[in-house]
């Protein structure tokens, strides 16, 4: 019975993804839109009132329209607890101020051509604002609700009205529009599609070079200590040898371990990169359960560190939890985390980074805190963006801006959250919240 609980929610999460991933678009101009939203409202009472009028109007409907876009000019200061629910809040205020209001105001005017063209326009605006799925469902659902409420309040019957000249004009603009969004979407797939293909491509061709120094690294790791034996004996002997210093004599023994090091770190970012690629935008993983210590000592253990690295990381187990996941996306989304800290403490030239559990009992967490520099107040809105670098702001650290998209998708797909919080120049902490499991 869970596991048929769990696969309809991973459906309806597959489902509205692409109206989330379309609120994370329309993100910036949210606050403008509102703002549109609140002035028009109570403007065009006046226009339709006064200085047009028109046979029906609503003072009241307006009023509630205005007020449902006010919480949204506001929307980048809401409470982190609250800002998962604004794609859902944003959906119903579209609801409410398009499809509902102007078909509702349609009948109640008795199909007059004024609104006729503002509820055809308020579909045009649908289809620029909404994908194919939520097109589909914010006229269906907004023009039914319009016309029960029209029915429950009017005493004229709806079928006096003759309105199939703008349903018919309507139906085919929606439909229009769905199509054109779907073929947006398709394009949009096959542009991940072919970014995978480059990446692995690229993987590909830095693989092969990487794997023939590592295996040159491994034949002179065998035969160096020999050659320098030799060397030393040819000295000994008087030999016609070029003089080596013995400081680069006792190099030479570290260098091997530095090329292999090397290599291996770069394999692990090739790895890591192509697990982002492959999973930003759908994580289908079969979900077992797991233990939160365990994937945060093979992430540490595992991660490429540069030199002095590892030192800056520290690990405070606490009381382990149990969640229900997939241990390999676990340890990329901490690889993602490690390697974000490390930059910004490396730009900083300050900073270490603390790993922490907080189990509870009604959910868990994992923290990850850094004392780097921190996240600028403009850019901390976007971070968990697809494809967002923050490369035009002051605290520009340049990555491919799939990382921490990466990690809301895997954190998501395990029915959890991840929220930052961060003081610019002093420090930033992602919060990771499981449910039970």
């Amino acid at each position: 019975m869970k596991l048929a609980g769990s696969s309809l929610t991973q459906a309806a999460a597959r489902l509205f993804e692409p109206a989330l991933r379309n609120v994370e678009y329309f993100q910036r101009r949210l606050t403008a839109f509102a703002i549109i939203g609140i002035i028009a409202f109570p403007l065009y009472y006046y226009v339709w009132h006064s200085v047009f009028p028109q046979p029906y109007e609503s003072l009241t409907l307006r009023l509630i329209g205005s007020a449902l876009f006010i919480p949204l000019v506001f929307s980048r200061r809401w409470p982190a607890g609250l800002k998962p629910y604004l794609p859902y809040y944003w959906y119903f205020s579209l609801l409410y101020s398009l499809p509902f209001f102007f078909t509702f105001m349609l009948l109640k005017n008795n199909g007059s051509d004024v609104w006729v063209g503002s509820a055809l326009v308020a579909v045009f605006v649908m289809i620029l604002l909404l994908d194919w799925i939520t097109l589909i469902a914010h006229f269906v659902l907004g023009t039914g609700l319009a016309i029960i409420v029209f029915k429950l309040s009017s005493e004229t019957s709806f079928t006096a009205y003759n309105h199939y000249e703008y349903l018919a004009i309507a139906l085919f603009a929606v439909v229009a529009g769905a199509v054109s969004n779907y073929d947006s979407e398709r394009i949009r797939i096959e542009q991940e599609r072919a970014m995978l293909a480059t990446a692995g491509s690229i993987a590909h061709e830095l693989r092969t070079p990487l794997l023939g120094i590592r295996a040159g690294a491994s034949g002179l790791d065998k035969y160096l200590p020999t050659l320098i034996d030799a060397y030393r004996l040819a000295l000994q002997h008087g030999l016609p040898v070029t003089a080596i210093r013995t400081a680069h004599l006792d190099a030479l023994k570290n260098v091997l371990d530095h090329i292999d090091a090397e290599a291996r770190h770069s394999n692990a970012i090739i790895d890591m990169l192509l697990v982002n690629a492959r999973a930003t935008g759908t994580v289908a993983q079969e979900l077992v359960v797991c233990s939160m210590s365990r994937c945060v000592e093979i992430a540490l253990q595992r991660y490429p560190y540069s030199e002095d690295e590892r030192a800056l990381v520290s690990w405070r187990p606490g009381a382990d939890f149990k969640f229900r996941g997939a241990e390999l996306l676990m340890v990329h989304v901490l690889f993602n985390l490690v390697k974000n800290a490390l930059r910004h403490i490396g730009k900083a030239g300050k900073g270490e980074i603390l790993i922490r559990i907080a189990a509870a009992p009604d959910s868990n967490r994992l923290i990850v805190h850094d004392t780097g520099g921190g996240i600028s107040p403009q850019t901390l809105p976007h971070i968990f963006r697809r494809f967002y670098t923050s490369a035009g702001d002051s605290d520009s650290v340049l990555g491919t801006g799939i990382g921490l998209a990466f990690c809301r998708d895997v954190m998501g797909s395990f029915g959890g959250t991840i929220e930052c919080s961060s003081v610019y120049g002093e420090f930033s902490e992602f919060v990771l919240t499981f449910p039970q499991p």
